[in-house]
């Protein structure tokens, strides 16, 4: 045991205020977010499944994380199993570990915790003393294979209607068997217990899968019909987050527009919004702890009464602050409140830098539109504007990538006008990102264009943006955004390459020493009547993702 490590938890511990204080329970939890712990704190999904599951009087959850490189070489020179935050137990000692994973790259960090853990990383290698592990969040509701074989069984679906069910059976005293728990976990909705069922491939196609003793053919995906209840909202408040200075409240859960490439539209179907009355009265529990309300939501300024929350949370003394606005969707009670909360900076997101593109996508906005939008911005006095697109989507052009350019010039154009009126500076800030193919979209059957093509993409915008003054280009790394295709459009067989990645210290010599031909999963257009590895996830939306499919390719 290393004290060292046990000082700096608890001292992580006393700068964290409203954590549960709860004693023994019957069935011990340890929530895992596989990556930093200020990345953990800074999701609100992982704070509210830790929250949902102590509100349970037999439950008792504690939290754990991927160690910084400092931890890291503590446990490895103590010889110290990794530690839970709360109590500083060993892993090993809890009788669930539960993963959640909002990102595909995170699968990374799960072989290096489950070793830390002196927990065997596969789960047909442990035995019935070994915690059962599992796994949620919204990387596995798209698609849990690459990490199938890590996991005894997978939440398909929102923590909030899935626990219930799934703790009565994990808490009943009737003492049976980890196989007979497993098989009777996998009849209850929303839940997948990858043993129970067996795939078969043919070079990188799934050619057939078969469920066992008695599981589903498919596994139905759940969803929080309760749109009245509590919002969820920040539970734990700590400096050492992104969002230090706010109150996270979510708004609203999933979006109503359905973009062709987007996930969150249809993996969160269907759209709800939490009542005006029940986030005014979470606003005022937060303001109590936080001036500045985070509004949080894929489609915030959708949100029915947008104007009248703002000057809610402004009347009594607060601040508000949005990710992003919808550039056909701007409310000017919001743009207003942005204003007087000391916004600088406002996020918008054409996405395709060409009308043509920005139909395909099923974007639904015109040039006219964006303009308009930004104009609006630029009167309130917001002159930094920041802008989304995306390169290499299906059919992109080079005279998509000029329409972009031009589409940035006029906005700059407007930025610099407004800014020399207002004798100050103003900036235009592109965040480019090449397209992703993702589960549960109408864009799952496509692939993504070749590295070396959206080099030669991103090399021409930042040469044709370079020349403009006031225009700054950010872009996602290359490679992490081809890392994530092939997490997300994987299977099973792609394990023992997340395990050799963990081994050798990077997953392009992992695929190089096991001959692994990734381009085949990332780059590869899917046929619609092949098996998908997530085919098994019944999200009921497969009829309409090949519908929209063949509105954006005429049925191609």
């Amino acid at each position: 045991m290393s004290w060292k490590i046990i000082e700096k938890y608890r001292k992580i511990l006393a700068c964290e205020s409203g954590a549960p204080a709860k004693a023994a329970a019957g069935l011990r939890f340890c929530i895992v977010y596989p990556n930093r712990y200020y990345a953990a704190m800074s999701n609100l999904g992982f704070q509210a499944v830790h929250a949902l599951l102590n509100a349970y009087p037999d439950v008792l959850c504690e939290r754990a994380f991927l160690p910084d490189r400092e931890e890291l070489e503590e446990y490895l020179r103590s010889g110290s199993k990794l530690l839970s935050l709360e109590s500083q137990r060993p892993l090993a000692d809890f009788d669930v570990i539960a993963f959640s994973v909002s990102f595909e790259s995170d699968y990374l960090n799960i072989p290096p915790i489950l070793n830390l853990a002196g927990i065997p990383i596969y789960a047909a290698e442990r035995d019935a003393s070994m915690p059962l592990i599992m796994a949620g969040g919204a990387a596995l509701f798209l698609n849990p294979e690459p990490v199938a074989d890590f996991m005894d069984l997978v939440c398909i679906g929102e923590a909030e209607p899935l626990l219930p069910p799934f703790l009565e059976l994990l808490t009943c005293e009737e003492p049976i068997g980890r196989q007979t728990l497993l098989g009777r976990c996998a009849r209850l909705p929303g839940i997948y217990v990858p043993s129970l069922y067996e795939t078969v491939y043919e070079e990188v196609r799934l050619v057939s899968r078969r469920n066992l003793s008695g599981a589903p053919l498919t596994v139905q995906r759940v969803w929080d019909e309760d749109a009245v209840g509590r919002p969820t909202s920040s539970a734990i408040l700590t400096e050492a987050t992104e969002f230090a200075d706010m109150y996270l409240i979510e708004v609203s859960r999933g979006c109503p527009r359905g973009c062709r490439f987007c996930a969150a539209g249809f993996i969160y179907l269907p759209f709800r919004q939490r009542p005006l009355e029940a986030v005014k009265a979470e606003v005022a529990k937060g303001l109590r702890e936080r001036q500045r309300i985070g509004l949080v939501g894929a489609a915030v300024s959708d949100y029915h009464g947008v104007g009248e929350l703002c000057r809610y949370i402004l009347d009594h003394g607060g601040k508000v602050s949005v990710s992003s606005l919808r550039i056909d969707g701007l409310d000017d009670g919001l743009i207003e409140a942005l204003k007087e909360s000391g916004h600088k900076t406002v996020a918008l997101a054409p996405e395709g830098g060409s009308q043509r593109l920005r139909d395909l996508i099923r974007k639904n906005i015109s040039e006219e539109q964006i303009l308009a939008a930004c104009d609006r911005l630029i009167g309130k006095d917001i002159l930094n504007l920041k802008l989304y697109f995306i390169i290499g989507l299906p059919t992109e052009t080079a005279d998509d990538l000029e329409e972009m350019v031009g589409l940035v010039e006029r906005i700059r154009e407007r930025v610099i006008e407004a800014a020399r009126k207002n004798k100050r500076l103003g900036e235009v800030v592109l965040s480019v990102n090449p397209f992703i193919p993702k589960p549960f979209t109408p864009f799952q059957w496509c692939g993504m264009e070749g590295l070396k093509s959206l080099e030669k993409k991103a090399k021409y915008l930042q040469k044709a943006l370079g020349r403009l003054s006031n225009v700054r280009m950010q872009m996602e790394g290359l490679k992490d955004a081809y890392l994530q295709a092939l997490l997300s459009r994987g299977d099973r067989r792609l394990a023992r390459l997340i395990v050799k990645a963990a081994e050798l210290g990077g997953w392009r010599r992992a695929a190089k020493e096991l001959g692994l031909d990734t381009d085949a999963y990332v780059c590869r257009n899917i046929p619609l009547n092949e098996p998908l590895p997530w085919d098994f996830i019944d999200s009921g939306v497969r009829e309409r993702l090949s519908g929209e499919y063949g509105k954006a390719f005429g049925d191609k």
